[in-house]
């Protein structure tokens, strides 16, 4: 990776793509290499500009989120994306971390922890919102009838032996897009 970690913002509303780009435009290690209003834009310029981070917004137009996440990482897996949205449903999350997201933050986290997350995600390393990693723990915590697949078990267990998602997927024969991320990074 080069010293600038080169971003593409995918996010459907105009303002926020202009509010993200004059916030992290002040970070002298970002560079934002692109735009994306749509999933399908997002995919295409992934491949074009070939960015180091995606910042991915999870519901959009022609492509959401978590379809353009699985596509982006089948295609270019040493692209990382980290998911910056306003929802935090079970769903969501384990839609967006299925498909291969890096990470996932909450659009109303500060700019320091959003700096932070960019920094950690461009590493490799998964990182969950304090908020998100409770709503993680609190599924596995689950009644029986909302408990995680036999799958999702075994993913969790190579997980918390320190597998990343690439020896998961070996291990498990699936893809590196549906093994989860290697652990939490609880931010400060």
């Amino acid at each position: 990776m080069t010293d600038r970690i080169r971003l593409l913002v995918a996010d459907d509303h105009p303002v926020v793509r202009d509010g993200l780009r004059g916030m992290l435009s002040s970070q002298p290690d970002f560079e934002i290499v692109g735009e994306a209003s749509t999933g399908a834009e997002a995919i295409t310029f992934a491949q074009q500009l070939q960015p180091h981070v995606v910042l991915m917004d999870l519901r959009m137009p022609i492509g959401d989120g978590a379809t353009a996440i699985a596509q982006i990482k089948a295609r270019y897996p040493d692209i990382n994306i980290l998911v910056l949205t306003t929802y935090d449903s079970d769903a969501d999350i384990l839609r967006a971390i299925e498909a291969g997201a890096t990470g996932y933050l909450l659009k109303d986290a500060p700019r320091e922890e959003l700096f932070r997350t960019i920094r950690a995600t461009a590493r490799g390393e998964s990182v969950l919102t304090p908020t998100v990693a409770s709503r993680l723990m609190g599924r596995m915590r689950a009644p029986a009838e909302e408990a995680l697949s036999a799958r999702e078990i075994e993913v969790l267990s190579l997980v918390a032996r320190g597998a990343n998602n690439k020896e998961a997927a070996q291990l498990l024969h699936i893809s590196e897009a549906t093994a989860l991320p290697r652990g939490i990074v609880r931010l400060e």
